[in-house]
């Protein structure tokens, strides 16, 4: 039966959280608020509204549209000055042994990030070609750790949702892969990912052949 992969990329691909945390922490501090990162954590795999919300909870502030609107416009191209600088060498230990392992195969390979900036993060690090979809944050409503970008994803892909394995590092991520009847692998800390049904450290720790056998 046909298989699917489809890939987070801030985490799993590329490791951009030190980037949120730099931006995020100065919208913080704008609020008054001290962003930790454990507090930085909760927000991996969220998108850029429900980030910022969160901040506000946090912070015990009320802004207005207007102010939100604004707080948001700057975080992201505090982020992009960041992202700009990107190249192949911020790819994650192991991400690029995998996919050309995968896409020689023929596999179906999708990207279901909640990150807007998503297509210019894979081009900067060059690994554009590999991805037969890419579902993000533009292309979505409903944010982790709702399963739509992961769901969509596997309908563009041509693979039933219990054939798709997906690669995250975020609580929210493996809610969603679990929600949609995937097969979630965490990637990272462990404590992060209890409910993921596999977890290793680093894509260097994962077969080839270990992928192909796996099922829901």
């Amino acid at each position: 039966m046909k298989k699917g992969f489809i890939f987070d990329l801030d985490g799993v691909i590329v490791d951009t959280a030190h980037f949120h945390y730099n931006s995020w922490r100065k919208t913080a501090e704008q609020l008054g608020f001290e962003l930790t990162i454990q507090h930085n954590e909760k927000l991996k795999g969220v998108s850029r509204i429900e980030s910022l919300n969160r901040i506000l909870d946090w912070a015990q502030k009320e802004v207005s549209q207007d102010t939100f609107q604004q707080l948001m416009f700057e975080k992201n191209e505090d982020y992009l000055r960041q992202v700009v600088q990107m190249t192949a060498s911020d790819i994650l230990p192991g991400v690029f042994n995998i996919l050309n392992k995968l896409k020689s195969k023929g596999y179906g390979i999708a990207l279901g990030s909640a990150s807007k900036n998503a297509p210019l993060i894979l081009e900067k690090v060059g690994l554009s070609s590999f991805f037969n979809v890419i579902v993000d944050g533009n292309r979505v409503i409903k944010a982790k750790p709702d399963p739509e970008v992961f769901i969509v994803a596997a309908q563009q892909l041509g693979v039933i949702n219990s054939q798709c394995v997906v690669f995250e590092d975020a609580e929210a991520g493996i809610e969603a892969a679990n929600t949609a009847g995937m097969i979630s692998v965490g990637l990272g800390n462990s404590d992060n990912l209890e409910h993921a049904k596999y977890v290793f450290q680093s894509f260097e720790s994962i077969e080839l052949t270990f992928l192909e056998q796996l099922t829901t």
